[in-house]
């Protein structure tokens, strides 16, 4: 368990010499006044952790949940403010953590160390949150969901800090019985004694203590272990043709910080050249691939120059194979169905304007159809903000006209859960009927707008079998069209390994380091 230590200069340096944190009703008296709580001592006076209840704050006259409570100006550190603000958002507001943190770093003014530590407490509390909620449930000796939201968010972040990082453990619990203070007054007791109890485990102690058997419940076991829901473990496990130690490392991978990769865009920049001006390195698989070390792409030139977009390496190579996919007859007219926010679209887009083709790319919300014009302005791409599902309704989008035809379907985003750290807590197995039924539907408007002989190439971030295979299938199965399979796999780079048996292309984080791409690429007939 590594991570970050603390940013040099911060006053809880001095914290250690102040000894453990004050309370006014913590579990032990030390004659001055003050209360502690040593490491072992588990609530001495027969006591549970009181206080950070809800009936506490509606006593003080707050809001049952406790969402029309705002901290004042911190009483912690800036890192740790910011990071508390942008996890509550998350569960608060339903925010996106890579949305609202950027937006709140820059407010503040956090830059380097200060930047990349708010970031770690911010992304880390996110994805170990169901692991952090049953560690937190035990110390308290209550359900998590019966602690006031702001408390709860507070005591997850320095749980995160304990359990996760190099934060000396005093500096960890005193820093968030501060920023309870500041959140939560009636509860620093509470919040004080429940990280006391907390230090008594490391990680793997907690996982061994509350994790069920790995013999009689794997998946229970993972789940608890790797933080993540019971159902997106099965569908992994399914995925991975029922290897549960494969799986495994995909759950540890899926906790990894994800690097960024950069795409050079064809045409306008050479790799080997943008790797050298970004200090980066050319990816392993992908032509177009660079691997950025750190900082914020948005800075870069070649990204406010429009040679080179922010764009995963996975989602670059099934781009690319639709692209160099053999082809007979005319090969001028490429369709991308869903091609919101324009990542896809520009790498076509370069490659088209190589080929003298051209891109008509279909965003159905507007505003990601703007998203679409801005990352493609300059080549060769018409942007239609329509659905794609009007193929044959809409005029611009005649059937049997496109030579080759990307559908990026909306899925479940189950592939790039290390990117997007809360989303594993927000999707539901409820979601994935109405998200197949789409895109049944808009693969069967792709395979209708192609010519006979033409390509489809059929794509999702998830590794989901039902959004995966079983879609595909039925859409060929129902489309009333004759549809053959492609084999994918020498559409990829020659040697690179774990593509399965084909002619669908699984991606894998913990295989290929990308986003877990599904691939199935069809002929019409």
């Amino acid at each position: 368990m590594t991570g970050p230590s603390e940013p040099r200069g911060e006053r809880f340096a001095d914290e250690g010499r102040r000894g453990p944190a004050r309370s006014s009703d913590g579990p032990r008296d030390t004659g001055r006044g003050e209360r502690s709580f040593e490491r072992g001592d588990r609530f001495p006076r027969g006591d549970r952790p009181r206080g950070g209840q809800f009936g506490g704050d509606r006593a003080r006259g707050g809001d049952r949940r406790g969402f029309d409570r705002r901290p004042v100006r911190p009483a912690v550190d800036l890192p740790r403010h910011v990071a508390y603000q942008a996890v509550a958002a998350v569960h608060r507001d339903d925010a996106y953590a890579n949305l609202v943190l950027p937006a709140m770093l820059r407010e503040e003014g956090l830059t380097g160390r200060d930047a990349a530590f708010a970031t770690e407490l911010t992304y880390g509390t996110l994805r170990h949150t169901g692991t952090l909620d049953a560690i937190i449930t035990d110390a308290a000796g209550r359900d998590v969901q019966r602690i006031d939201p702001p408390v709860r968010d507070a005591l997850r972040i320095g749980a995160y800090q304990l359990l996760h990082t190099r934060v000396p453990a005093h500096a960890a619990v005193s820093s968030t019985v501060d920023l309870v203070r500041s959140v939560g007054p009636g509860a620093t007791g509470f919040a004080n004694a429940v990280l006391r109890e907390i230090t008594t485990l490391d990680h793997d102690g907690w996982v061994a203590k509350l994790a069920p058997d790995r013999e009689t419940d794997p998946v229970g076991h993972l789940a608890l272990a790797y933080s993540h829901p019971q159902w997106i473990v099965r569908a992994f496990a399914e995925a991975l043709g029922g290897d549960l130690a494969e799986t495994e490392r995909l759950l540890i991978e899926d906790n990894e910080r994800p690097p960024v990769h950069l795409c050079a865009r064809p045409g306008l920049v050479d790799p080997v050249e943008l790797a050298d001006e970004v200090g980066g390195a050319p990816g392993a698989f992908s032509p177009y691939a660079v691997y950025l070390p750190g900082g914020a792409p948005g800075d870069l030139r070649a990204v406010a120059e429009g040679r080179a977009h922010v764009q995963d390496e996975g989602s670059q190579l099934v781009a690319n194979a639709l692209a160099g996919a053999p082809l007979d007859g005319p090969d001028g007219r490429w369709l991308d169905l869903c091609a919101g926010p324009g990542g896809k679209a520009g790498l076509l887009g370069a490659l088209a304007a190589q080929r003298g083709a051209r891109l008509t790319a279909v965003e159905v919300a507007e505003h990601r159809a703007r998203l679409v014009e801005q990352a493609t302005r300059g080549l060769p791409v018409a942007v239609l903000a329509t659905d794609g599902r009007s193929v044959g309704a809409d005029p611009k989008l005649p059937e049997g006209h496109f030579d080759r035809v990307l559908v990026d379907a909306p899925c479940t985003g189950l592939g790039s859960l290390r990117r997007r750290p809360e989303s594993r807590w927000r999707r539901q197995p409820s979601d994935l009927p109405p998200l197949t039924r789409l895109q049944r539907e808009l693969l069967t408007a792709a395979l209708k707008a192609v010519r006979p002989g033409g390509l489809v190439a059929y794509v999702t971030c998830s590794p989901h079998t039902v959004e995966t295979h079983v879609t595909v299938t039925e859409a060929a199965r129902r489309c009333g069209l004759p549809v053959d399979f492609v084999d994918a796999r020498p559409l990829l780079p020659a040697g690179m390994p774990g593509l399965g048996d084909g002619p669908t292309v699984q991606l894998w984080p913990h295989r290929h380091g990308t986003d877990a791409m599904f691939l199935a690429v069809l002929r019409r007939g």
